[in-house]
């Protein structure tokens, strides 16, 4: 994580009081940006991981204190095994070269989403990351990995179902606090802004729970090019809006 050479202070326009605590981020258009520099789809992924980590250390130099960032979907194995392969090395890769600045940084990493189905190798690089960052407090940085909404909803689920068939707990016991504390973000907050590049109008299977009230903000900027000036633009639109929950 090296430090970034312009904005890195909280632009004046922005009001620090009525920044998003939490951000979380639809990373899409790497595949684009790639084709549209005449470059293989992997040079996409690689410009988009940088990308992410300026993101990080601007949420840190401006004051947000969580980043959530869709890595890959349930339904990205789907894609060509070759760029599947290359994304699993790639992640592993940043996770090695890249743990001794998160520590240096004070950030912590979690990990979220069906991680059993990674290649063990991936595994390990997670979990050694996790536990070496968890008292880490400048920054909550969560990865979703093998994730998708629909199959944690499921998961919650089943867990709960579990418990009542135990005796553990009745059914009347169920409510929203201990349906979030089954799912995969459990103790982590809601995402209050959520940003989704390339202009596509969608949620993608993406903290289908956890967005119930989270405000959406939509760019056509691929990724790789989503800079801190990009990020100013979403943060600006955010503080714009009258945020009722529901209420009048």
């Amino acid at each position: 994580m090296k430090p970034p050479s312009v904005l890195q202070q909280l632009p004046p326009d922005l009001t620090l009081e009525r920044l998003p605590k939490h951000v979380a981020v639809i990373m899409d258009g790497n595949g684009r940006w790639a084709k549209n520099q005449g470059l293989p789809r992997i040079m996409g992924h690689k410009k988009g991981v940088d990308t992410l980590k300026d993101l990080l250390r601007c949420c840190k130099d401006w004051g947000i204190k969580a980043l959530t960032a869709y890595a890959f979907s349930t339904e990205n194995w789907s894609r060509p095994l070759e760029e599947v392969d290359f994304l699993m090395t790639l992640f592993q890769r940043v996770l090695r070269q890249e743990l001794r600045g998160m520590m240096q940084e004070n950030v912590q990493i979690h990990f979220v989403g069906k991680l059993d189905g990674l290649p063990h190798s991936l595994q390990a690089e997670i979990e050694r990351s996790m536990s070496e960052t968890q008292h880490n407090q400048d920054i909550q940085f969560t990865v979703a990995t093998n994730y998708g909404g629909r199959q944690e909803i499921i998961d919650a689920t089943k867990a709960i179902a579990h418990l009542v068939q135990q005796g553990k707990i009745a059914p009347q016991d169920i409510d929203e606090a201990l349906f979030s504390s089954h799912l995969y973000t459990a103790g982590r907050s809601d995402p209050d802004l959520v940003i989704r590049t390339s202009g596509e109008m969608r949620i993608s299977n993406f903290l289908l729970w956890q967005m119930a009230y989270s405000e959406i903000y939509v760019t056509d900027t691929l990724w790789p090019d989503f800079n801190r000036t990009e990020f100013h633009k979403a943060l600006a639109n955010y503080q714009g809006r009258d945020r009722r929950f529901g209420k009048v």
